[in-house]
């Protein structure tokens, strides 16, 4: 991809993986491509998305909403070392924001963001932990925000931010 194309690793392994043939392989990089959003499709090279291709378009969106709002994404699908895991991290002015990104392709099973449990959240704050050791524990504000990607066929993909959705537990409780 050229340097100023958007950056799309996840979905393009699992497109590799799964697409076969050259004109297939270019209408789906084509795709992911396009600037401007597009109604959501769930066809993809003529071929339905499964659960993780959706998710990975769902994160893909995320991150090109968040781009063009004014924030500047640092890494997507961060592991850390723990077993910690952050979807996007991003900074948003002076503040390194943690992003799950969570995406449906309806709303009959309630809000993408009641999907992040007490299980969840804590792999999210160990990646965190992770993140910031790496940077050598810097004095920085940082929060957990939540993406929530809604996909309907047919539709405009809507992107809502929850902004602080959960904190950093107190150490001072810990243990009681």
């Amino acid at each position: 991809m050229k340097s100023g194309a958007f950056r799309c690793r996840g979905l393009w392994r699992l497109l590799r993986r799964r697409l076969t043939g050259a004109p297939r392989l270019r209408t789906a990089a084509l795709w992911l491509r396009a600037r401007p959003l597009t109604r959501f499709q769930r066809q993809l090279a003529g071929r339905r998305m499964d659960s993780r291709e959706v998710g990975a378009m769902g994160e893909l969106i995320a991150a090109r909403w968040l781009a063009t709002h004014g924030r500047k994404v640092l890494y997507r699908n961060y592991r850390g070392g723990s077993r910690g895991e952050v979807d996007i991290v991003a900074r948003h002015r002076d503040v390194l924001t943690f992003i799950e990104v969570k995406s449906r392709t309806g709303t009959a099973f309630g809000r993408p963001a009641d999907a992040v449990g007490p299980d969840k959240q804590r792999l999210i704050r160990r990646g965190a932990c992770e993140w910031l050791r790496l940077l050598g524990n810097p004095r920085i504000k940082f929060r957990f925000d939540i993406a929530e990607v809604i996909l309907i066929e047919g539709e405009l993909p809507r992107v809502h931010i929850i902004e602080n959705a959960f904190q950093m537990p107190d150490p001072s409780m810990a243990g009681r």
